[in-house]
């Protein structure tokens, strides 16, 4: 299919003679990939070491059994939220953008999408800072200069497109795995992981409910969870792209917050309740060279494997806003993303679950409703004139997220991102039943 070259900006040759990305249009039955690359994607994406720190934190407000508990329930909502999504996208091979049109309008989309092409930038900048804070307190190395180069580093790890996400991811699923493994046996020398069962958590004044223990596990991954579809289109069918999702929820997800889990519950984390599962110290604690070497490697592509992946998202998302090429987008996000990230942006961490956890669920639940209750069944969501704007689907977006910040400042029992996404689910569905019939 030659139509993504034509229509595509002339950025370089280079580009140009890359596998296209499909901005645009589906993609189309010849260029799908194997269960196996697409699993790739999504299996290295959660398993980081920014998952590990929720993980961890959640086990020291709740203790061992109930954080676990949390990180489960919180794991079988993605498991289900992200498979029905992504199994629309392996069935027709679109985008979110693509997505979004037939659920918010042609021109309605455009807020559905910009909001969450801008949040996966906010994500690529506080890991790219993160990634010179980390080896700066690990090894004293030049904070800001390691984040510039960092942030180089993962711009053109995306510009190659979702076939160098399937390598990283590759790569950074067993490197995870190898450090974390490496952690737990070195806590396991000072510290009775036996304990770990028992682990009540930090006590005091440490509070956290189960249900807001969920909605922050489910906010790490809320925007690009939304935007699978991304990652999913390629996928040879439907069933396929579930698949893929389970690679990631639970597996992946769940490997990487137990991780910290039990870190904090071994007492192997000084100040458990904000470092969470931040194992890395354990690695470089050790004076060792061969150890020093794998913690800074495994920093570069821990993260930039979480870098690289909401960096498409937010390029993919952009370009279909703006009508450039994924690649062309991804030079300008990244730029500003890496600048923001020497700003200190990844200082406002536990702000920005909050605004993902109360809005982005709510969005997914209106994609996830309309592709269930639009008039006529799914069938007929294929076949109906796309609109300039479908109010129902805001004021159902609108209505979960009202529900979700009522849930999160005065129900804080109660999980605000599940609030949020049931609440969004049963609005629209409401409204379409009732609301005049359209064309």
């Amino acid at each position: 299919m030659n139509t993504q070259h034509s229509a595509a900006d002339p950025d370089t040759s280079a580009a140009r003679e890359l596998d296209p990305e499909y901005e645009h249009s589906p993609v189309p039955a010849e260029s799908r990939k194997s269960l196996l690359t697409v699993s790739a994607v999504w299996f290295g994406f959660p398993m980081i070491l920014t998952n590990a720190v929720p993980g961890g934190v959640v086990v020291a407000m709740l203790g061992f059994w109930r954080g676990l508990a949390a990180i489960a329930v919180a794991n079988l909502v993605m498991l289900l939220y992200v498979g029905i999504l992504s199994h629309r996208a392996g069935k027709t091979g679109e985008s979110f953008s693509l997505q979004a049109t037939r659920t918010f309008g042609r021109a309605g989309y455009v807020v559905a999408s910009a909001f969450l092409a801008t949040v996966v930038v906010g994500w690529f900048a506080f890991n790219t800072g993160a990634t010179g804070a980390t080896l700066h307190q690990a090894f004293g190395w030049h904070e800001q200069l390691v984040a510039v180069l960092a942030g180089l580093g993962f711009i053109a790890l995306t510009y190659l497109g979702i076939k160098a996400l399937s390598w990283l991811g590759a790569v950074a699923a067993p490197l995870f795995v190898i450090a974390g493994a490496i952690a737990l046996v070195i806590v396991a020398r000072d510290h009775d992981l036996g304990a770990v069962f028992s682990y009540d958590g930090v006590g005091g004044n440490a509070t956290l409910t189960f249900g807001a223990a969920v909605s922050m596990m489910m906010a790490t991954f809320a925007d690009s969870g939304t935007m699978t579809a991304d990652f999913t289109r390629w996928s040879r069918n439907g069933r396929q792209a579930v698949l893929a999702t389970v690679s990631a929820f639970p597996v992946a997800s769940v490997i990487a917050q137990v991780t910290g889990g039990v870190v904090v519950a071994a007492g192997a984390v000084a100040a458990p309740a904000t470092a969470g599962g931040d194992f890395l110290p354990i690695l470089t604690g050790e004076n060792a060279p061969l150890l020093n070497v794998l913690a800074a490697v495994f920093v570069f592509v821990n993260l930039g494997s979480v870098c690289s992946h909401c960096l498409y998202n937010g390029a993919l998302g952009w370009s279909h806003l703006t009508g450039r090429t994924m690649r062309m987008m991804t030079l300008v996000l990244g730029v500003i993303g890496t600048l923001a990230a020497l700003a200190g942006v990844w200082n406002h961490f536990l702000d920005w679950l909050v605004i993902l956890s109360v809005f982005v669920p709510p969005l997914g639940g209106v994609l996830i409703a309309d592709q269930f209750f639009a008039r006529g069944g799914r069938t007929a969501m294929d076949d109906r004139p796309t609109m300039a704007v479908r109010p129902t689907a805001f004021v159902a977006w609108a209505i979960g997220a009202a529900a979700a910040g009522i849930a999160h400042w005065w129900a804080p029992q109660l999980s605000d991102a599940i609030t949020g996404l049931v609440v969004a689910v049963a609005a629209y569905a409401l409204l379409e039943r009732v609301g005049p019939r359209t064309a």
